[in-house]
């Protein structure tokens, strides 16, 4: 039994630079941060990268490095008070190094109480992110830090992980651990070396056995129960995995469509989410080519709160197949960016006057309404009058796709306008 209550990851922390399994490139022999550290200097940076790949050891190693006071801060824990209270202590002859963990998590206000202390080189920070921050950051915090980004831990970096911990730690040397396959324990964290110690602690305290432990793959799916979703649903992940979705719908391949939207469902994602982004997709991408596919499209959303889930991912399987066999068309999505555009740019052209109501006597007799056709009057319904500013007449925004049902558009456009627009 462990009789250590710190956890393994801790237990077994890296105390120096040489120490840190993995980011080579950045600290190994050449690296920035190396050469950083042995100049005697340290920029305020933004660490990015995947959980689980020694953010923290690494910022704590640096400051440690350099010999500055380190203060460690949580985005998840502290405001601006906090950050404040930080900043008011005196620093001595060198500027603390200040650690923020998961700083995406900031919001502006809160990023910017740190912009000025950066600014007058009163702190050293060190925010540590899982997020783009070209996206999460504020623009000004960014321009005046490093970004360096940390790469996910190799197999073999992994396993140097596993056994660098048996070896190291006392509890799991009393355990006796020969390990059989290392698949389940990699398989199981997903890359995340806190959780993959944190795994291997959990199978070694099962282990109730005075006799040796051999980790095999089945023994520690066994004790782990299941697999953990590597899927964060506010994170980089999120929208990765939601835009492989939209893209092999968009592309006609229900394959591909359906193994990401797995991927959703079994990571727990929102159905309602998905239904809804599929309806975007039925508007944008397959438009008129198949206006049944928009009804489709929201049918499913409905349906998905109505009977939920598990029965909800058969709605979303039969309409995330209709859309991605679906003809295509972004016909009417290009025709209007292209009409907002065209507004913007012409938002001082008048109504024409016979296109404006006429609800009183003074109107009417200032011409407003004056020649305007009613096409109902006329034969099959229509007749050509301009229906835009006069500047504009004839200036064509929407073009028929190529696929049967816009044919059979353009084929009445052509009738009816192709002396005005050009079909």
């Amino acid at each position: 039994m462990n009789t250590d209550s710190t956890p393994l990851p801790e237990r077994v922390r890296p105390r120096t630079l040489d120490d840190v399994i993995g980011q080579r490139k950045l600290i190994g022999p050449g690296g920035a941060l190396r050469r950083a550290v042995e100049a005697g200097r340290l920029p305020s940076m933004i660490l990015w990268g995947p959980p689980g790949v020694g953010k923290t050891t690494l910022a704590l190693l640096l400051a440690e490095a350099v010999k500055r006071p380190f203060i460690a801060l949580s985005a998840i824990n502290s405001g601006v008070k906090e950050i404040r209270d930080v900043l008011s202590r005196p620093s001595g002859m060198f500027p603390p190094v200040v650690f923020i963990d998961e700083i995406h998590r900031f919001n502006k206000g809160q990023q910017d109480a740190l912009l000025g202390a950066v600014e007058k080189g009163q702190i050293t920070l060190i925010g540590a992110t899982t997020e783009n921050p070209s996206f999460e950051v504020n623009g000004a915090l960014l321009s005046r830090s490093q970004v360096y980004i940390l790469e996910p831990l190799s197999r073999d970096e992994l396993i140097q992980l596993v056994d660098r911990a048996i070896a190291q730690d006392a509890f799991l040397r009393s355990r006796q651990i020969t390990i059989e396959s290392y698949d389940a324990l990699l398989r199981l964290s997903g890359g995340d070396g806190r959780k993959l110690l944190n795994l291997l602690e959990l199978v070694a305290s099962a282990h109730v056995s005075a006799d040796p432990l051999v980790l095999t793959d089945e023994g520690v799916t066994a004790v782990a129960q299941q697999n953990i979703a590597r899927y964060d649903k506010s994170g980089e992940q999120h929208y990765d995995i939601i835009s492989a979705f939209i893209k092999s719908l968009r592309g006609s391949d229900p394959n591909a469509a359906l193994y990401w939207m797995a991927r959703m469902i079994v990571a727990g994602e929102d159905p309602v989410f998905i239904a809804r982004r599929m309806l975007i997709l039925a508007a944008e991408d397959i438009g008129n080519a198949n206006p049944t596919a928009l009804i489709m499209a929201s049918e499913a959303v409905q349906a998905i709160k109505a009977i939920g889930m598990p029965e909800g991912r058969i709605v979303l399987s039969q309409v995330a197949v209709y859309l991605a066999t679906s003809p295509k068309s972004n016909a009417s999505y290009v025709a209007i960016d292209a009409a907002i555009a065209l507004a913007e740019q012409t938002a001082h052209l008048p109504v024409p006057l016979h296109l404006r109501n006429a609800p009183t006597n003074l109107m009417k007799q200032i011409g407003y309404g004056k020649d305007y056709q009613y096409a109902h009057a006329h034969e099959g319904n229509f007749v050509q009058q301009n229906f835009l500013p006069d500047d504009l007449r004839g200036h064509k925004l929407y073009e028929p796709g190529h696929n049967a049902r816009e044919a059979e558009i353009r084929r009445s456009l052509q009738k009816w306008w192709s002396d005005w627009y050009g079909y």
